[in-house]
């Protein structure tokens, strides 16, 4: 359970440095007084790091001594204006402008990193600032001191910092190394279903590490789930899940609940600035920040090959209409892989807790894509979730500690089917509940979300389902919940507990569930819209739902909603199951922009937009009768787009087509072939259907 101490980490922020061509001789050695002089102000107050102590000071001194070998080489030679350097100094020169931007950049990593992250990466941290020694001693080893005109006293101090640098060896602090296994050590007790002990943990943590806070404390566990999220390669992705749970149950184990109630005031106050100004409270979202398909705040923001960043759902979208270049630089994509880009997300959603705005980046529904959890982070987490339900079932605690608690419930369902059937099992979602009817916004929107990130775990499905009253302060929010983040993700729970086919028609059942639903297709974010129509669509694939959803509005919501291309495909998808009732059937067909709608989606859609438009209209055909056939059958492009469909659509989508082929055929005369040995020729009869030139 540690990093091998072998093993080297590549060059922190490493990459590609060049000493700048168009400079030489006195221009060459003001750059490099200039650089030296910036690292030197940059990290006066931070070289003697509380890691890596004798290393980062020993750097720091080099780097002054430089700053004088360079001030002094300007001192000397500045009566003479065109004083030249030989040819091997200016090599070194150039060579010492590179090292020193290397220099500042460790120092950089060093300061601004997680300290624990630090500390597990301290036997190769330390290989490097042994490198950048050894690397100081190859140049001055080059550099001709005697044939510069220097100060006698400078011209020691480089002869003594060659023959130092020289006899450089790497240096393990004996004291961080103790440290580092320590973490490790309280790793493994977990590991051996064993809880370390609390003393010992504060030791390690607050007096030796120097984490005094549950800010500080929270700021580490979110660098460390940065590394995992982004599978740095200088680290086993289970090591720091195991290290990022033990440090969770430090935080509250430790620093309790009242540490972040600062933090939540500060968002209340910003909430509730928001709510008073009616909307006249505004913030400006940076350009960075925002897709540059949609041009809103990137919810899921994913890497194509190109290297550009776009929003999940809009490249999604923008792939699936069959694109297959990059919207933004115009390069053919080499492939359709999207990576989610975890550092921007992280960015995106520091800003918004910065300026009081709700975000909650997509759950993994996906667990075999997340790393798998050690017997030690399974543990910790356990632990950790023990203390927060405790809080949670703690009738005299304090309402900020119950808030506190419940957002940490809800990331730590985010991730990991273990943490999610763990939770469960303890007892939460009983005592998430009534909190969905909280008064307070921040409360109400963790309990939401802390419910759907559970439901994403099929067994908890069954547990909320079973719980009396769930169902229906889920509705609530869904119907009146205090903020749109909660509302939309109590459409997403129902979406997601709609999977289920025994709970569809419970769910359909409960009072305002369905309108609520279609209020949120029709009035909502984009966002919004797209968790609803997937919740409408899963309760239409129930047949006892029907009669519920024309009723209360939902069917002409999906019929509008046609007309949305964000969400118009899966508005077809559910129309098509409904039109199997004849009276569904009727009714939406008289609506000729529905079928205007459905049309324009079987030219212009994605593969599974045309399948689904194509299907809604051959059971229209079908249910609604001759009248309905003949209306369908007389449009002008239909004859074409079926041809299309029949030749290159999905494998149901050709199923579909050349039904609704048959159909117009014996209604008004289309005339379709199909060969019997699986090639597909069509023709059409142009006294029945005009067809446009393909």
């Amino acid at each position: 359970m540690a990093f091998p101490a072998s093993r080297r980490i590549k060059p922190p922020l490493s990459g590609a440095f060049f000493a700048p061509s168009d400079l030489a001789d006195l221009s060459l050695v003001r750059a490099l007084a200039i650089v030296s002089a910036d690292f030197v102000s940059s990290h006066r107050h931070h070289h003697d790091l509380s890691l890596q102590r004798r290393n980062s000071r020993e750097l720091f001194r080099k780097i002054e001594i430089l700053l004088c070998f360079f001030e002094s080489l300007l001192d000397f030679a500045a009566p003479a204006a065109s004083s030249r350097f030989p040819s091997p100094a200016v090599l070194c020169f150039k060579e010492l402008y590179i090292l020193i931007h290397r220099c500042k950049m460790l120092m950089d990593y060093c300061t601004q990193c997680g300290r624990i992250w630090l500390l597990l990466l301290n036997p190769q941290i330390s290989g490097y600032f042994h490198d950048l020694s050894l690397e100081i001693s190859t140049i001055l080893d080059v550099l001709p001191i005697g044939d510069l005109n220097l100060n006698p006293d400078v011209r020691e101090q480089m002869k003594l910092l060659r023959r130092r640098s020289g006899k450089s060896k790497l240096h393990i602090d004996p004291s961080d190394e103790s440290l580092r296994l320590s973490i490790f050590s309280f790793v493994n007790e977990f590991e051996s279903g064993r809880v370390p002990d609390p003393a010992e943990l504060r030791t390690a943590l607050v007096d030796r590490l120097g984490i005094r806070d549950a800010r500080a404390c929270r700021s580490e566990i979110e660098f460390l789930e940065e590394q995992i999220n982004v599978h740095e390669e200088d680290a086993d992705p289970a090591i720091l899940i195991g290290v990022a749970s033990l440090v969770r149950y430090c935080r509250f184990l430790l620093f309790g609940f009242e540490e972040l109630g600062r933090e939540l005031d500060k968002r209340r106050l910003l909430f509730r600035r928001s709510e008073s100004q009616s909307g006249e409270f505004t913030v400006v979202i940076p350009k960075d920040l925002c897709c540059p398909i949609s041009l809103e705040l990137m919810r899921d923001p994913v890497i194509i090959s190109t290297g550009q960043t776009y929003d999940r759902a809009s490249i999604t979208q923008w792939m699936d209409e069959g694109h297959s270049t990059c919207p933004n630089s115009g390069q053919a994509l080499v492939h359709t892989a999207l990576i989610p880009n975890r550092a921007l997300r992280s960015l995106i959603s520091q800003w918004c807790a910065d300026n009081g705005l709700p975000y909650d980046s997509p759950p993994e529904c996906s667990d075999a894509s997340t790393p798998c959890y050690t017997n030690a982070a399974i543990e910790a987490n356990r632990a950790t979730v023990e203390m927060l339900v405790k809080q949670l079932s703690d009738g005299a605690s304090q309402d900020d500690a119950k808030t506190i608690a419940v957002r940490e419930l809800r990331l730590l369902a985010k991730t990991g089917k273990e943490n999610r059937a763990c939770i469960a099992s303890m007892g939460a979602i009983p005592l998430l509940k009534p909190l969905l009817c909280s008064s307070n916004a921040i409360t109400q929107e963790n309990s939401v979300t802390a419910i759907l990130n559970l439901s994403i775990y099929d067994r908890n499905k069954v547990v909320i389902m079973e719980e009396q009253g769930c169902l229906t302060s889920i509705v609530g929010v869904l119907r009146h919940g205090l903020t749109v983040e909660s509302r939309e993700n109590a459409a997403a729970t129902l979406f997601s507990l709609s999977a289920v086919h025994e709970y569809k028609k419970r769910i359909a059942d409960e009072d305002g569930a369905v309108e609520a639903l279609a209020d949120l297709l029709r009035d909502g974010s984009g966002r919004g819209k797209r968790d609803a129509v997937m919740a409408l669509f899963n309760l239409s694939t129930h047949l006892e739902c029907g009669d519920r959803m024309a009723k209360s509005g939902a069917v002409s919501a999906l019929m509008g909603a046609l007309g949305n291309e964000m969400v118009a495909e899966d508005a077809a998808g559910a129309l098509a199951l409904l039109v199997r009732r004849p009276a569904l059937a009727h009714a939406i067909g008289k609506d000729d922009g529905v079928v205007t709608f459905l049309v324009g989606l079987m030219r212009r859609g994605t593969p599974k937009g045309k399948e689904n438009a194509v299907a809604a209209l051959q059971e229209m055909c079908r249910r609604g009768g001759a009248s309905m056939t003949q209306k369908v059958a007389r449009l002008p492009s239909l004859g074409g787009l079926v041809q299309s469909l029949m030749l290159t659509g999905t494998k149901r989508a050709r199923r579909k087509a050349a039904s609704l082929a048959r159909m117009c055929h014996k209604c008004v005369g289309v005339e379709y072939a199909l060969a019997r040995t699986g090639s597909l020729s069509v023709s059409v009869s142009m006294a029945a259907i005009s067809v446009p030139v393909l």
